[in-house]
């Protein structure tokens, strides 16, 4: 038993959560989208999927952040500008998707969302090309990453690496900088959820995304040293996008 659950219960969340975080410690990016999409897949409705996310990723964020601190993987000017912007759009998006919630065509729209985020995803993994440049849009591309985060339970690391890649963005201190100030946009969306929605008992799977998130969160700054991208990337877009699909057509009921 682990917090009066079946270990056969939680441990396929703990392997899945590990997964996740670990290609989001190496990319920047996968473990919001991931762990939403298991979340809307086993019936949590669309607020609740991004409240427990959110809440998942304060403890994983923060680790990652040291993590990536320690690897001195992080550009603190960039972070600064990135976590307000962040927090604002997060705070923005809260307000939506809230409002929204409870419509029949939410579900299946964020995860339409999710599954092109994961297309995405997949494009940059296979086409994988890199030229350093200075960066010039980082407020927008911040504001645009909390808000797609908090109303798709995942999104700033897909938004908003990938921007700052494609301007030119150094990738080691990209990767670093964003996963640090993703937990300044985790606390503040989770705040949000809190306020708007209160905050509802971890299920088996919130558990268990959450232990294998923090047993993951030291290697990823690690990984970034030394673990390809693309083949990483490649994988997570696969298998993002297969799942999204999925729990879109069981969302519209065709399968």
């Amino acid at each position: 038993m682990l917090f009066g659950f079946d270990m056969q219960e939680v441990l396929p969340f703990i392997g899945v959560g590990f997964a996740a975080q670990l290609v989001d410690g190496a990319l920047g990016m996968a473990f919001g989208v991931i762990a939403n999409t298991l979340l809307l897949a086993i019936g949590l409705t669309p607020a609740a999927a991004s409240a427990n996310v959110h809440v998942i990723k304060v403890f994983t964020g923060a680790m990652s952040g040291i993590s990536h601190i320690a690897h001195r993987n992080v550009d603190w000017k960039l972070c600064g500008r990135l976590s307000v912007a962040g927090v604002l759009g997060g705070l923005a998006g809260v307000q939506v998707i809230t409002l929204f919630d409870q419509h029949r065509f939410t579900k299946p729209l964020i995860l339409a969302y999710l599954s092109t985020i994961g297309l995405y995803i997949l494009w940059r993994g296979i086409r994988q090309g890199h030229r350093e440049g200075h960066v010039k849009v980082v407020e927008p591309v911040g504001f645009a990453g909390g808000f797609c985060d908090a109303t798709g339970g995942g999104g700033w690391g897909p938004v908003v690496t990938s921007n700052l890649l494609l301007q030119g963005s150094n990738p080691r201190m990209t990767v670093g900088t964003v996963n640090t100030a993703e937990f300044f946009l985790a606390v503040a969306v989770s705040a949000g959820f809190i306020f708007h929605l209160g905050l509802d008992d971890f299920s088996v799977a919130v558990v268990g995304l959450l232990i294998g998130g923090l047993i993951a969160a030291p290697m990823g700054a690690w990984l970034t040293k030394h673990i390809p991208a693309r083949p990483l990337m490649i994988m997570v877009g696969l298998v993002l996008t297969a799942t999204s699909l999925f729990g879109v057509a069981k969302a519209l009921k065709l399968i």
